[in-house]
C-alpha cells in the first residue's frame, strides 16, 4: 500500500513539473501568423496589426484545447491571417471549434471576426464589446454576457469574465483554469512596455481593474497579455505599478 502510494506521489510530482518546465516551441509560421505552443493544450497566437503611432506592431491571442474542441480568445488582425489560424486549428490540431471570443472591441480583437461567422463559428462578446462594435461599424460578435460566461471546451471550462473598465470600457479577460493559463489581452502589459495607447482608456481605473484579476485568479502561472511576451503574475503586478496613480 505505502509502495503504491508513494509511486503515485512520485508521478504526480513529475507531471506537474513537467507542466511547469513546458517550454514554449513555434509550432506553424507564416508572414502574417504565428502559432506558439505554451503548455500541453494552450497557444498563442500572434498576428501584425499596421498602426500609425507604434508601427507593425504583433497582437496576440489565445487557443485553449481539449478533446478535439478548440475556443479562441481573440480573432487575428485580419480575416485573411484568421482564416489561415481556423485551417490551421482544423487541419493540425483536428479540433473543431467551438467559440471566438473577442476580448474588447478593437481591431487587434475582432479584426477577423468575419472569417469566424464566415465559417459558422459562433462568437461571445461583453455586452459592451457588441455595443461598441455597432457604434464603430465593426463586424459584431453574435452573443453577449454581461459579468461573466463559462464555456466547456471538451470536459473542461473556458472563463471570460469582465473586471471594470482599463484599457477600454468593455475589456475581459481569459481564464482556462486547468491549465493556469490566463489571457489578458490589451488590459495586461508585457514587462517593461509602455502605457501604449490610451485612446479609449479609463486609466484612472485600471488599476484597481488588474488588482480584481489578481485576487480572482490567485493561481495563474502563465498570463499571455494583448502584445508581447507572457510570463507570470508578475505581468499583473507590474500593470498595476504601471497605472497606479502618482
Amino acid at each position: 500500500m505505502l509502495k503504491t502510494l508513494f509511486i503515485f506521489l512520485f508521478s504526480f510530482t513529475i507531471l506537474s513539473a513537467s507542466a511547469q518546465d513546458f517550454k514554449p516551441k513555434v509550432v506553424y509560421q507564416s508572414d502574417d501568423l504565428i502559432v506558439t505552443q505554451i503548455s500541453a493544450n494552450s497557444y498563442q497566437h500572434t498576428s501584425f496589426l499596421q498602426t500609425q503611432d507604434f508601427g507593425n506592431v504583433p497582437c496576440n491571442g489565445l487557443i485553449v484545447s481539449n478533446s478535439k474542441e478548440a475556443i479562441i480568445f481573440d480573432t487575428p488582425t485580419r480575416d485573411k491571417s484568421a482564416d489561415e489560424l481556423i485551417k490551421w486549428i482544423k487541419g493540425t490540431l483536428h479540433c473543431s471549434i467551438k467559440a471566438i471570443i473577442p476580448t474588447h472591441f478593437h481591431d487587434d480583437c475582432l479584426g477577423g471576426l468575419k472569417a469566424f461567422h464566415d465559417h459558422k463559428i459562433p462568437s461571445y462578446a461583453n455586452v459592451k464589446t457588441i455595443t461598441l462594435a455597432k457604434e464603430n461599424k465593426y463586424a459584431v460578435p453574435e452573443n453577449g454576457f454581461k459579468d461573466s460566461l463559462i464555456l466547456k471546451v471538451g470536459s473542461k471550462n473556458i472563463i471570460a469574465r469582465y473586471f471594470g473598465e482599463g484599457h477600454t470600457r468593455d475589456n475581459v479577460v481569459g481564464y482556462f483554469p486547468s491549465e493556469h493559463i490566463m489571457f489578458g489581452g490589451c488590459l495586461i502589459k508585457e514587462l517593461e512596455a509602455t502605457k501604449g495607447y490610451l485612446g479609449d482608456a479609463n486609466v484612472e481605473a485600471w488599476s484597481a481593474t488588474v488588482e480584481k484579476v489578481k485576487k480572482a485568479y490567485p493561481d495563474v502561472k502563465i498570463v499571455i497579455p494583448g502584445h508581447g511576451e507572457p510570463g507570470g503574475s508578475q505581468l499583473l503586478d507590474y500593470t498595476i505599478k504601471l497605472f497606479k496613480a502618482q
